[in-house]
């Protein structure tokens, strides 16, 4: 049956349904003029290869820092707490203006609050040798084996997604009620990444395309001291293989062979001394010495404790000028893809290596 005059006027006349078909109207007319930054559209090239990586000390930048941190805080500086575990904004502060002082204190303030939003930065418009020289401080950045880079600059990790490009959904699997999927980045790596830098260039008008961020050590602390204890001594590995398979099915680059790692399921942070669980949905794959049951049973809990502690969670809200800086040793995360494939969401990672994980004992 159609519609009476009565029904259509009141759809027309619901602000919200308005709304909704005007973003949708707005979306499907646009002209589209490309990406803001060209120069960072992700490059693609199968033949490029990289040796494998050898081995390196770190020494942690915040492991030098003032406590007061007087080079980043300054007077002129306002912060805002996301939330007691996790997360801090911060404005009036320009990130590629900080002496190797205030680099010292930006990698210990972002180890205590895990993750931090930095508004109103020049850092997109620095041009790529100083992005990478600031991103050097924290420890040689690691260049991605499969994902998009910036030609000549394989330093940059490149997230792009627009009406034509959508690698994330096919890479996470369309057939899903969702496409929530925590991990810490690439901690299949033997020395896996700490203080990671993330810098965004195009966005949804509409909003979304927000980062969840998850608190590693407070998820830990949830769990009761035996539990604890019953996880002192274990190790998982942390693979490289699928996401290497995915691309060289697609006819993408595999520019290392793949890696498996041995990380102990819970870690120490070479600074602040907490302790934090290492498992991620995204790259673990079984507990070391335990039978497959026994080893899916255990990171099934581990998962699931993980995505459903909203209470130790925070979203990163993205603007124009913003830098998310943080702690991969002590943190997962998960992209957020709630916006219309007809807009585009384009950032840049830098992702410096550190410590090979130190395990966590309890005292």
């Amino acid at each position: 049956m159609a519609p009476s005059i009565a029904q259509i006027e009141q759809v027309a006349s619901d602000p919200i349904q308005a709304a909704k078909q005007n973003i949708k109207e707005a979306a499907d007319t646009k002209v589209d003029k490309g990406p803001s930054y060209p120069f960072y559209y992700p490059y693609f090239d199968a033949n490029e290869k990289f040796p494998p990586l050898e081995l390196f000390e770190h020494v942690d930048p915040g492991s030098r820092a003032d406590p007061k941190k007087p080079h980043l805080l300054t007077a002129n500086v306002k912060t805002t707490n996301i939330s007691p575990y996790l997360g801090t904004e911060v404005t009036g502060v320009q990130i590629s203006e900080l002496t190797n002082e205030g680099l010292d204190e930006l990698a210990l303030f972002v180890a205590e609050r895990k993750v931090v939003a930095f508004r109103d930065q020049n850092f997109k418009d620095l041009g790529p040798e100083r992005q990478i020289e600031i991103a050097k401080y924290f420890g040689p950045i690691q260049r991605h084996p499969t994902s998009g880079n910036v030609k000549g600059y394989p330093e940059f990790h490149v997230v792009y997604r627009d009406a034509q490009h959508d690698r994330f959904q096919e890479y996470a699997g369309a057939n899903r009620a969702n496409h929530t999927s925590w991990h810490s980045d690439v901690s299949y790596e033997k020395q896996p990444p700490g203080t990671t830098f993330f810098f965004i260039l195009d966005q949804p008008e509409v909003g979304g395309g927000d980062t969840l961020f998850l608190s590693q050590v407070e998820a830990y602390n949830r769990l009761s001291p035996e539990f604890q204890k019953r996880l002192e001594g274990l190790r998982a590995v942390h693979s490289a293989v699928y996401q290497a398979e995915f691309s060289r099915k697609r006819n993408g680059p595999v520019r290392r062979e793949p890696v498996e790692s041995e990380h102990p399921l819970v870690r120490v942070h070479p600074v602040t001394g907490e302790k934090a669980l290492y498992v991620n949905q995204g790259f673990t794959r079984s507990i070391v010495g335990y039978k497959q049951e026994e080893s899916e049973y255990l990171l099934k809990f581990l998962f699931d404790h993980i995505s459903k502690g909203a209470d130790f969670q925070v979203r990163a809200r993205y603007e124009p000028g913003t830098v998310v800086v943080w702690d991969n040793r002590v943190t997962v995360h998960s992209a957020t893809p709630d916006y219309s494939p007809n807009f585009r969401r384009h950032a840049v990672r830098l992702t410096p290596q550190a410590e090979v994980p130190t395990e966590g004992k309890k005292e």
